[in-house]
């Protein structure tokens, strides 16, 4: 039977949870370079930019077909949220992130075998409650670790508060507004009346 969110027919115009990990449970991420490389990937599918690789070839853009609400990248797994504007987007975007950072990691750390535990795995979202749960979920990983979440360096967060901005995170999928950017501010940072609710969706993620 396959596993739970591996096989997906994607519908346009849905939301989905997005996430993966090392396999055996390794780190995928070991050194603040890692992090900024595979960042740097979805930035040059998803930004309006145009990048060119080593050879002077344009790199193929899916921003037309995706976009990248939140995200966290943790030392042995990541979360992405996104919304899909054409079915097969989240699949060429995640297919040549996923390989070029598998290319990255082997060589630089002389790495072999498979890195992931296996294909990404996929959650659709299907109401407006539900999505600013998971993105709220998404934001407070590093809590796991002990980090300040509101200054974790590798999630979405600070796209979110203003610190930073760029045109590949579309943070306008879930707040439009400086009244809604302050609601959600309150709604992540409100996380101690949730933990047991945030506990619940990473039980179901441990499962899967």
């Amino acid at each position: 039977m396959p596993k739970k969110n591996s096989v997906k027919l994607y519908g346009v115009d849905q939301y989905y949870h997005i996430y993966n990990r090392g396999g055996n449970q390794q780190d995928i991420f070991i050194e603040p370079e890692d992090y900024f490389y595979f960042l740097n990937l979805f930035r040059r599918h998803l930004s309006d930019e145009v990048i060119f690789d080593h050879y002077g070839r344009i790199f193929e853009k899916y921003n037309g077909q995706v976009e990248l609400i939140a995200f966290c990248l943790m030392p042995n797994h990541f979360h992405l949220l996104c919304y899909l504007k054409e079915p097969d987007g989240i699949v060429h975007l995640m297919r040549s992130t996923m390989t070029a950072y598998t290319m990255y990691f082997n060589k630089k750390y002389k790495h072999t075998g498979k890195l992931y535990e296996g294909a990404f795995l996929a959650a659709r979202i299907d109401n407006e409650a539900y999505l600013w749960q998971v993105s709220r979920y998404i934001h407070l990983n590093p809590l796991d670790l002990g980090y300040d979440f509101q200054n974790y360096s590798y999630s979405s967060m600070a796209y979110f508060t203003g610190a930073k901005q760029t045109d590949w995170v579309k943070t306008n999928r879930l707040i439009e507004t400086t009244h809604d950017m302050q609601e959600y501010l309150e709604f992540v940072s409100d996380y101690e009346t949730m933990h047991q609710e945030m506990k619940y969706l990473k039980n179901i993620l441990a499962a899967e």
